[in-house]
């Protein structure tokens, strides 16, 4: 008896251990399939400002792109608040199943320097993929008797500290354009912040603000119709868009410089085959015939970059605007010292 009893445990462990792996297998097997079945429900993509932006309308597109190609729902979700803050970071904490996605691009590097954010996105953020690219145009209500960067500028040196600028995120392109403005031209206005492109748009009609820099499709269709003069646009060239539209080198502000991009990522941790297939979708949507003649009049230009091309965009801008933020001694409360 005493023979059998050991044997009977040895048998009973081994089963046991056999049992472990086969269901460490089947989880597995069941991982690696749901993997190769993606998308197999909706998704989330969140754009972390209010609705009605330029972010809004390059993850709306991005998301009617990827519904009609994968036959999955692809939400649209506006989280705005916090300085895109609240929005990425419900992204972030999110499932790293492909299921939740956001928009990403330069405010990720001026909340890198003027912010005190709950992830540190060069570790928990997974960056997808860019798809578009676009200079910022600087306008002015048509009641402000402006009609030259040069009128601008003698005007706020005449009244220091009156004329007042609005911005979309802190420490995003709106905001550093206006402080680089600033700096450049030596000049000193106030800013009033917001919490999105749409937003300051309307209050800038309004004629509640003075001076905005904007991504072009924020503004298009008010400079078309007359309800927004614009003065200048960044770039070596002139915009698409506005042909009309003289650039800040022409404007005698060759420094006035800062060329943004857009584009999607997820929480760090997603399947390498998730990552794969989201960004070599993004890059079929940016070679699309069509996607240009889309994107142009807005004042977009297709930009793709993959995953790693894209982390590389986020570094670098993390640099440059570092730059910016300390030459225009650019400073938010609770800044993070770095």
């Amino acid at each position: 008896m005493s023979l059998r009893k050991p044997c009977a445990r040895l048998l009973t462990v081994t089963g046991l251990g056999t049992l472990a792996v086969s269901a460490a297998f089947l989880a597995w097997n069941g991982a690696a399939h749901a993997q190769q079945d993606y998308p197999n429900k909706p998704i989330r993509y969140i754009s972390p400002y209010p609705p009605g932006g330029s972010t809004s309308y390059i993850a709306r597109l991005i998301g009617q792109q990827l519904t009609e190609s994968w036959g999955q729902q692809v939400v649209v979700d506006n989280r705005g608040g916090a300085n895109t803050v609240i929005g990425t970071h419900v992204a972030i904490k999110s499932a790293p199943d492909g299921y939740t996605l956001v928009s990403i691009g330069g405010t990720l590097a001026g909340n890198h320097w003027l912010t005190k954010t709950p992830y540190d996105v060069l570790k928990d953020l997974a960056p997808i993929a860019s798809l578009v690219s676009y200079e910022n145009v600087l306008v002015v209500p048509p009641m402000l008797k402006a009609n030259t960067v040069a009128e601008l500028v003698a005007m706020a040196k005449a009244k220091p500290d009156e004329l007042t600028y609005g911005t979309s995120s802190m420490g995003g392109p709106t905001h550093l354009l206006s402080e680089l403005f600033n700096f450049t031209a030596g000049i000193k206005t106030r800013h009033i912040p917001y919490k999105g492109g749409g937003p300051a748009v309307v209050e800038l009609m309004g004629g509640h603000i003075q001076i905005f820099f904007s991504n072009p499709v924020n503004v298009a269709s008010q400079i078309r119709s007359g309800r927004l003069r614009p003065l200048a646009v960044t770039g070596k060239t002139r915009a698409v868009a506005f042909p009309e539209v003289p650039t800040f080198i022409e404007a005698g502000l060759p420094a006035m410089q800062l060329t943004n991009w857009m584009g999607v990522g997820g929480p760090a941790g997603m399947p390498k085959v998730i990552v794969e297939r989201l960004t070599n979708e993004v890059k079929k949507i940016s070679m699309q015939p069509d996607i240009k003649d889309r994107l142009n009049p807005q004042g977009f230009e297709p930009f793709y970059n993959g995953p790693e091309q894209t982390a590389g965009l986020i570094k670098a801008d993390i640099v440059r605007y570092g730059k910016i933020i300390k030459d225009a001694n650019i400073r938010a409360e609770g800044s993070p010292a770095r």
